[in-house]
C-alpha cells in the first residue's frame, strides 16, 4: 500500500476520466482498495512520505448548495496531499445561468486536473461529466451522496472489523443519503433496511438497483414503513434531516408527518445491544435524532465527519493516479 501512495501523480492519465458520480461508481474504482487506503491515510499519515501524490495538480471545488464537512474535508483533502484547492461558489460560476454545465466542465477541463462538484439536479453533474476530460467527483446532488456513503463503510469497517453481514437501519426521509447508502451498502454486502413515513420513501428506480447489486453481493436491501422493524437487531442505525437542503418550506409538513420515526433511546432499544448511531450532519437535535443518542457514548457522526477527509484522499489518488 505505502508504494502505491508513493507513485507520482504528475502526468495526466490517458483514456477516458474516472468519474465517481454515483456510489456504483466504487465499484469500478475499487471499493476494498478505497477503503484500504482511507484506513491506512488515517492510521499512518507518513505513508504518503515525500511523494506528496497531488504535488502540481490542481482541483476546482464547485458549491452551489451550502457547506462545511463536505467542502473542508476536500479542501483538506487536496491541500493535505500536495494539491491546490480552488474554490469556487454560486455567485462566481452561475452553473446553469451564466454559463452551461457543459461549457464549464470544457474550460475547467483545460486548466485543473480534476472537477468536485456540489450541486442540486444530479443531470447538472452528468452533464458536466459528459463534456469534461477530467475525473468529475459528485460532493452531493439531489439523488446522490457517495463520498458520504464511503466515508461511512469506513466508519462502520473501523467499529465492527468488517462489513459483510452487518445490519443498517436507516429511518427518516428517504433522500440523496438513503439512495448512497442503499447502494454503497449493498456493495459492501451490508443488509439494509430503509424504514419512511409513507410517501418518502427512495426513488423506486435506486431501490432496484441497489437490490440487483445485493443479490449479486450476497446482501439485502429492504424498504418500509415501520421504524422499529427495520431497527430490529441492526447493527447500526442511521438518520438524517427530514427536510434536505432546497426542502425547506416543507419543514413544518415534515415534522408532522415524521412523528415516530426520530431515533431516540427507545427506538434504540430494538437494536443490537452493541448498536451505534449514524448521522451526516447537520443535525435537528429533537427532530431525526434526540441530543442523548447524538452526543451521547455510541454516536460516531464525528468520526463519519473526520473520515470524510480520509475516504476523499484516497478518491483523489485513485482518480488522479496514471494508470
Amino acid at each position: 500500500m505505502t508504494s502505491e501512495l508513493e507513485v507520482s501523480t504528475r502526468r495526466r492519465a490517458t483514456g477516458p476520466p474516472r468519474h465517481l458520480l454515483g456510489s456504483e461508481d466504487l465499484e469500478a474504482l475499487g471499493l476494498p482498495r478505497l477503503l484500504d487506503r482511507a484506513q491506512l491515510l488515517r492510521e499512518d499519515r507518513a505513508a504518503i512520505g515525500s511523494a506528496r501524490p497531488l504535488a502540481g495538480r490542481q482541483v476546482a471545488l464547485l458549491f452551489e448548495k451550502p457547506s462545511l464537512r463536505t467542502r473542508v474535508s476536500f479542501e483538506v483533502a487536496v491541500t493535505s496531499l500536495g494539491g491546490h484547492a480552488i474554490a469556487l461558489g454560486p455567485d462566481e460560476v452561475g452553473l446553469g445561468r451564466r454559463e452551461s454545465a457543459a461549457d464549464v466542465a470544457r474550460n475547467l477541463s483545460r486548466l485543473v486536473d480534476a472537477i468536485v462538484l456540489r450541486t442540486f439536479a444530479h443531470d447538472t453533474l452528468l452533464e458536466m461529466a459528459g463534456a469534461a476530460s477530467v475525473p468529475v467527483i459528485n460532493a452531493l446532488t439531489d439523488a446522490e451522496h457517495p463520498c458520504q456513503a464511503l466515508a461511512d463503510l469506513l466508519t462502520l469497517r473501523q467499529r465492527f472489523g468488517r462489513l459483510a453481514g452487518l445490519r443498517l437501519a436507516y429511518v427518516g426521509d428517504g433522500n440523496n443519503v438513503a439512495h448512497s447508502l442503499m447502494l454503497a451498502g449493498a456493495l459492501a454486502g451490508l443488509d439494509v433496511r430503509v424504514a419512511t413515513p409513507p410517501g418518502y420513501a427512495p426513488d423506486a428506480a435506486i431501490v432496484e438497483r441497489a437490490q440487483s447489486l445485493a443479490a449479486r453481493h450476497r446482501s439485502w436491501i429492504s424498504i418500509g414503513t415501520d421504524p422499529v422493524e427495520a431497527v430490529a437487531g441492526a447493527d447500526a442505525v442511521y438518520t438524517d434531516v427530514w427536510a434536505s437542503m432546497g426542502r425547506e418550506a416543507e419543514a413544518d409538513e415534515r415534522r408532522a408527518r415524521f412523528v415516530g420515526f426520530g431515533v431516540d433511546e427507545a427506538l434504540l432499544a430494538h437494536a443490537a445491544p452493541h448498536v451505534v448511531a449514524l448521522h451526516c450532519m447537520p443535525a435537528h437535535r429533537g427532530e431525526e435524532i434526540a441530543a442523548a443518542v447524538l452526543d451521547g457514548p455510541r454516536s460516531l457522526a464525528l468520526e463519519q465527519a473526520e473520515n470524510r477527509r480520509y475516504v476523499q484522499e484516497a478518491v483523489l489518488i485513485e482518480v488522479l493516479a496514471p494508470r
